[in-house]
């Protein structure tokens, strides 16, 4: 990975000497189907790439990207270039350059099976092959050579030889004639949003019309594939109507047509991410599409993120960040827009509660990191921008955005997005392009936001103080604002302050709202004495700013008693926030968050929510429970899951999510059998449908505890034999607890490369179960002797899923956090985002001990 790096100090020395005219590329790939090359060798395809460009030095020298096993050909305006003096595996010199320059790069370049670069994946279920291409921030240069940076852009030509039988797609419009697919010329665009999607995809069609105001007519041919195999469980129909939905939205907001001629969304298998916003062809993961029942909150997430790509093609592909310290100019805009469309154009008008509670979560958790950043963060290279798409630059930076909408108003943010398109359309900007703008729009003095909110890292907390008279009545009500010591910022928030109490029929609700700045450590609101003492106090009210909401001793006791009697399910969705961060935070002991799921979930409205509340009691249980606790806190939930499982209405979505809750928690015999039971239907729950992936879910933890071996997995997958299914065996298979298997698992991820990404992901999630603590503890010490080695040798997405996944994080004793202590000590000089992701694993280990310690020390344990 080291020669492979690109600094920010080159990017500009290199964007200040050169700029970039047009790129024509050819790529032949027949050689994705037949025999590949010798064993230990790459298959690759032949790659020819023509660069156009100018320099304004001429005689000055630099350098252009290219990562291949080889190179056949160079030649810089017409003069041959020896490879092995030039090319070094990761660049080629350029030096002598001239006013106008043409590069001409004849290579063999590598398929991938990371999902980096041109991924080549063989269905199992068919023999079928596939392609796809995923680049960002830096991968193009694994398939064509390039200038790979974001802020040399360029119109590109395509044209590509497939296998017959095959279609290929790219963000140009595509025909095939004499055996090539040739491609409409882009606009110019940056290299990593470029894409080539190819194979026998299953592809359907659809287009949108619309007439603007001066009688303009829009037509987007629209089109969405996926393999073949997925095809009957393709609901494209849904897919085509958000995407309307989307585009009716933003072109009624952003008062720019959509630029970039047609739309395609291809999902995708083996996918690293949730999505790519490259113009004109989007691409998914596969899993977007559902291969059994799935809840509403699986709807709403998928389309979530057909918005969010959506407003990509504006804020990222149209306008794009200088470098990548801007990567939240268009990732923070974008994961606001996707929630913000979401609720004003489609069917999920609650989509700001799944926000408030699933996204900011993720954002206060990586914001309390050690390594937690300002939105606008410093990114050195390009090791630090791939660990830079983080709950930082997306949901903190979307909370930012949602926080300066309530600040300065919605028409002024939207007017502001206009100017700010339409001057910098088809350009590169910093952050003081888009403040100036909206300074001009709002009035307000952008500066002094933008240095409180996007330049300075951590999360404030707001907590209520309340003073009472003699007569019980409001004497005065103030927030209070704290910051941790490591990062000391105050800041101004637009906040809504909402009093509730209970009603005579039992209902707790909101009685009295206002909005008002909180700024400094303490903010008296004025307008709200004399009112009657409320019973709850939520000082983030309507979810407005980002922060972390505490209760106070009265809101808290009333939530302990009465949560469920909380009408509005925004309110009920943040108080269960403020609670979630209380446990972690290991201010509230892990059991009585527990017992409050176990007490009110099932009562829960918002199935995003109850899935959620899932999530965060597993990891309670799993991390910040006290450890002589946990059987009993095991049997506890997995009792408290059937009890709802039965209770749900049936084939309702909540009996869904609790069935997959409860076999997340099963453990007894009992309750194991029943899963046995359910898969072989000698015992049935009402309206409950076992479908395939369910039966997945069911297996697993069977697995794991030694119930189903591996011929019951081999029986499953005979059931099953597809992609899918072989990814969940493989889970499957890694989880068993045998000291064999996990050997073998461990070998298969970090001493070869031989897995796909995919497999390298399910293995790594089936290697490391929580019951097994005992049988995985022999690893935490192999974990720190080979992580150095991986980061080395494998690509930086391998070396991200294996540092993260492999971590012995249940392992969680003092034992182990001196062990990685010790590590971060004597690997001072190891990459920085290696030691990035040690610091991280440290962290959450470090906080999952604390909350052992107060759940044990409040119980007396």
């Amino acid at each position: 990975m080291p020669g492979e790096n690109l600094s920010r100090d080159e990017a500009r020395e290199r964007a200040a000497l050169l700029s970039v005219d047009g790129y024509e590329v050819s790529l032949d790939l027949r050689s994705a189907v037949g025999d590949g090359a010798g064993a230990g060798e790459p298959r690759t395809f032949r790659s020819v790439t023509t660069i156009r460009f100018r320099c304004n030095e001429p005689g000055a020298a630099s350098f252009a990207d290219l990562i291949a096993p080889s190179v056949t050909a160079l030649s810089l305006n017409g003069r041959d270039l020896d490879p092995s003096e030039v090319f070094d595996g990761s660049r080629i010199v350029l030096e002598e350059l001239a006013a106008e320059n043409e590069l001409v790069v004849d290579a063999q370049c590598a398929y991938s099976r990371t999902g980096e670069g041109l991924h080549r994946f063989v269905d199992p279920e068919d023999g079928e092959v596939y392609l796809y291409t995923q680049y960002e921030p830096a991968d193009s240069r694994r398939v064509f050579a390039n200038f790979e940076q974001p802020d040399l852009k360029a119109p590109f030509r395509f044209e590509v030889r497939a296998p017959e039988g095959w279609t290929v797609w790219s963000n140009g419009a595509g025909e095939r004639a004499d055996g090539v697919w040739r491609f409409a010329e882009t606009k110019p665009i940056s290299t990593y949003i470029t894409c080539v999607v190819a194979g026998p995809y299953h592809y359907v069609t659809d287009s949108y019309e619309r007439t603007f105001e001066d009688g303009t007519r829009l037509e987007i041919p629209l089109g969405a594939m996926c393999r073949k195999g997925l095809a009957p469980h393709f609901d494209h129909d849904d897919v085509f109507l958000v995407t309307k939905q989307g585009l009716d939205f933003f072109h009624d907001h952003f008062d720019y047509p959509y630029p970039f001629g047609k739309y395609d969304q291809a999902f995708v298998p083996e996918y690293n991410l949730g999505a790519m916003e490259n113009p004109g062809l989007v691409t998914f993961r596969e899993e977007y599409i559902f291969r059994g029942k799935v809840t509403q909150a699986s709807y709403e997430a998928r389309a979530n993120v057909i918005l969010h790509e959506m407003a990509h093609m504006w804020f990222g592909d149209l306008v794009t960040m200088e470098w990548w310290d801007d990567l939240w100019l268009k990732e923070s805009f974008a994961d606001f827009m996707g929630t913000f469309a979401n609720v004003g154009a489609t069917r999920f008008g609650n989509a700001w509660i799944t926000f408030a509670n699933r996204r900011k979560a993720w954002a206060y958790r990586a914001d309390q990191l050690p390594s937690t950043h300002p939105v606008t963060a410093d990114i050195r290279d390009l090791q630090d921008a791939k660990l830079n798409f983080d709950g930082i630059t997306y949901a903190k930076g979307a909370s930012v955005l949602k926080q300066l909408v309530a600040y300065v108003g919605e028409e002024p943010f939207l007017e502001g997005a206009r100017r700010y398109f339409k001057r910098n359309a088809y350009g590169n900007t910093r952050l003081g392009d888009l403040l100036s703008v909206l300074e001009e729009t709002s009035g307000r003095d952008m500066a002094a936001w933008a240095g409180a909110w996007l330049q300075t890292a951590g999360v404030n907390t707001l907590t209520p103080q309340v003073l009472l008279d003699a007569a019980g009545r409001v004497s005065e009500l103030a927030v209070l604002q704290e910051a941790p010591e490591s990062h000391p910022r105050l800041r101004p928030h637009r906040v809504a302050v909402g009093l509730y109490r209970r009603t005579p029929a039992g209902a707790l609700e909101r009685y009295a709202r206002v909005e008002t700045d909180v700024d400094g450590p303490r903010t008296v609101v004025a307008e709200l004495a004399g009112a009657a003492a409320p019973e709850l106090v939520l000082v983030n009210d309507d979810d407005l700013t980002y922060c972390k909401m505490r209760l106070d001793a009265t809101s808290l006791a009333t939530l302990r008693d009465h949560l469920g009697a909380l009408t509005d399910p925004l309110a009920r969705a943040q108080c269960w926030s403020a609670l979630w961060n209380l446990t972690r935070d290991a201010l509230l002991p892990a059991r009585d968050f527990v017992e409050l799921v176990l007490r009110f979930a099932g009562r829960e409205s918002e199935i995003g929510v109850v899935q959620m509340l899932h999530a965060w009691t597993n990891s309670a249980l799993v991390h910040y429970a006290a450890p002589q606790w946990r059987a009993t806190g095991e049997w506890l939930v997995a009792d408290g899951a059937l009890d709802e499982l039965r209770r749900a209405e049936p084939g309702s979505e909540h009996q869904l999510a609790w069935a997959r809750f409860f076999a997340t928690v099963a453990s007894s015999e009992a309750d194991l059998g029943l899963l046995r039971e359910l898969l072989d239907g000698t015992a049935k729950i009402d309206g409950l449908e076992v479908d395939q992936e369910l039966r997945w879910a069911f297996l697993e933890p069977l697995a794991a505890h030694g119930a189903a071996d591996e011929a019951a997995l081999a029986a499953e997958l005979a059931r099953d034999d597809t992609a899918s299914g072989k990814r969940h065996q493989v889970r499957c298979l890694a989880a068993r607890p045998s000291a064999a298997v996990k050997a073998q698992a461990w070998a298969q991820v970090v001493e070869s490369d031989a897995l796909s990404n995919a497999l390298v992901e399910a293995t790594i999630a089936g290697f490391a179960q929580p019951a097994q603590r005992e049988l995985t503890a022999p690893y935490a010490e192999r974990y720190f002797a080979a992580i150095e080695r991986v980061w080395r040798e494998r690509s930086i997405q391998i070396g991200m899923d294996v540092v993260r996944g492999l971590f012995p994080a249940y392992q969680d004793s003092p034992q182990t956090l001196a062990a990685t202590d010790a590590w971060l000590e004597s690997h001072r000089e190891a990459a920085p985002a290696l030691r990035r992701l040690v610091l991280e694993a440290r962290d959450d280990l470090a906080r999952a001990l604390r909350g052992q310690a107060h759940d044990a020390g409040t119980f007396g344990q």
